[in-house]
C-alpha cells in the first residue's frame, strides 16, 4: 500500500504458487487486504506516538505541518548529537494553532524529552509554535526557516522586484557576522518601508532568529541544514509520495495513521545530515549561551579536536 499498489491489484503482486494453492488463498481480496492495513497502521501510529525518549539525546528538534486536502497535522522531526534523524511523533491541528504546539511540546517532554537540554528548535516560523517552545523549553534557541521567510517576504513585492529581493536576503544570510548580517536585514527593512510596508512588517517579524545558527557561530554545511525546515520538509515528502493513490480522507484518524506509516517508512530512508561532524559545536554553544558566566565559547578548539 505505501509502495502504491492499490488493495485490488494486491493479488496480483503475489508470486505464482499454482492453481490449487491460489484457489484456497484467503485475504488477498481487496476490503480483507483494507482491514490487515488498517490495522498495521494503527500499529504504527500507537508505535510512533509511545517512542520513549529517556535516551534520547536532541542537538536538533524540527517542527513543520503537513497538509492533506483540508486536513493539517503538525509533524516533528529530531536530530540526534550523532546527526541522526528520529521522527518523534504528529499531532492533528495547525502550526497556527496554540494549544496543538503546547501539547505536541508537553507530550514529548511527558515520553522523556529532558526539556534542560541544549536543543536548537528549526521552526516555520509560526508564533504559537513559538511560544509554545517558550512555555515548555523556556529561552531554547529558535530558528526560523529562511525559506519560509523568503516566500512570506517576496509574497508581498510585485513580480519584477523579487529576483532581487531574493538575491539580497540571501546575502545577508550568508553573511558570517551576526550583528553585520542583522545590520542588512534592517537595512533592508527600512528601505521597504515605504513602497512596500508590508514586506518592512514580515521581515522584521523574528528577524533576529532568522540568524540564530549565524549566531551560534554555525557555519558551512551545518549551517546551511538548520537554517531551514528542509530536514523534515523532505520526510514530509516521503509521506505524500506513499498517499499520493488516496483520493479522500474519511477522518482524522486515517490521516494519523496514514501519516505515522509514512514517517516510519521514511525513516527507514534517512541517513546522517549533511554537517553532522560538527554538531558538537552547536551544542556546545547552545550549553554555553544557556550557561550565564562561562567563558566564551572557543568553536575553533571543538573543531580542531573533532
Amino acid at each position: 500500500m505505501l509502495a502504491g499498489v492499490s488493495t485490488r491489484r494486491y493479488r496480483r503482486t503475489q508470486e505464482p504458487v499454482g492453481e490449487d494453492v491460489e484457489a484456497g488463498a484467503r485475504s488477498t481480496s481487496k476490503s480483507a487486504v483494507s482491514r490487515a492495513f488498517i490495522e498495521r497502521t494503527r500499529r504504527a501510529l500507537a508505535e510512533l506516538m509511545s517512542r520513549r525518549l529517556d535516551d534520547v539525546r536532541l542537538a536538533v528538534l524540527m517542527l513543520d505541518g503537513i497538509e492533506l486536502r483540508g486536513r493539517v497535522n503538525v509533524v516533528a522531526l529530531g536530530i540526534t548529537t550523532e546527526g541522526v534523524k528520529i521522527p518523534l511523533g504528529l499531532w492533528e491541528g495547525s502550526t497556527e494553532n496554540a494549544t496543538v504546539a503546547t501539547a505536541l511540546l508537553s507530550d514529548l517532554v511527558e515520553r522523556g524529552l529532558d526539556p534542560e537540554q541544549g536543543i536548537l528548535f528549526v521552526i516555520d516560523g509560526s508564533k504559537a509554535l513559538r511560544k509554545a517552545i517558550r512555555n515548555v523549553f523556556g529561552n531554547a534557541p529558535v530558528q526560523r526557516c529562511i525559506r519560509h521567510k523568503e516566500r512570506n517576504v517576496v509574497e508581498h513585492l510585485p513580480e519584477a522586484e523579487q529576483p532581487q529581493m531574493r538575491r539580497r536576503l540571501r546575502a545577508a544570510w550568508n553573511e558570517p557576522s551576526y550583528p553585520q548580517a542583522l545590520e542588512q536585514l534592517k537595512r533592508l527593512a527600512r528601505e521597504l518601508d515605504k513602497e512596500h510596508p508590508g514586506a518592512a512588517g514580515s521581515l522584521r517579524e523574528g528577524m533576529e532568529e532568522t540568524l540564530t545558527v549565524t549566531r551560534l557561530k554555525i557555519t558551512g554545511s551545518l549551517k546551511r541544514t538548520l537554517e531551514s525546515t528542509n530536514p523534515c520538509e523532505s520526510m514530509i515528502e516521503i509521506v505524500r509520495k506513499t498517499q499520493r493513490n488516496v483520493k479522500r480522507w474519511s477522518s482524522g484518524e486515517m490521516a494519523l495513521r496514514w501519516t505515522a506509516a509514512g514517517m516510519l517508512e521514511a525513516e527507514q530512508q534517512f541517513r546522517k545530515i549533511i554537517g553532522y561532524k560538527n554538531l558538537a559545536v552547536l551544542v556546545a554553544a547552545i550549553e554555553n549561551e544557556r550557561a550565564p558566566g562561562k567563558e566564551p565559547l572557543n568553536t575553533t578548539a571543538i573543531l580542531v579536536a573533532r
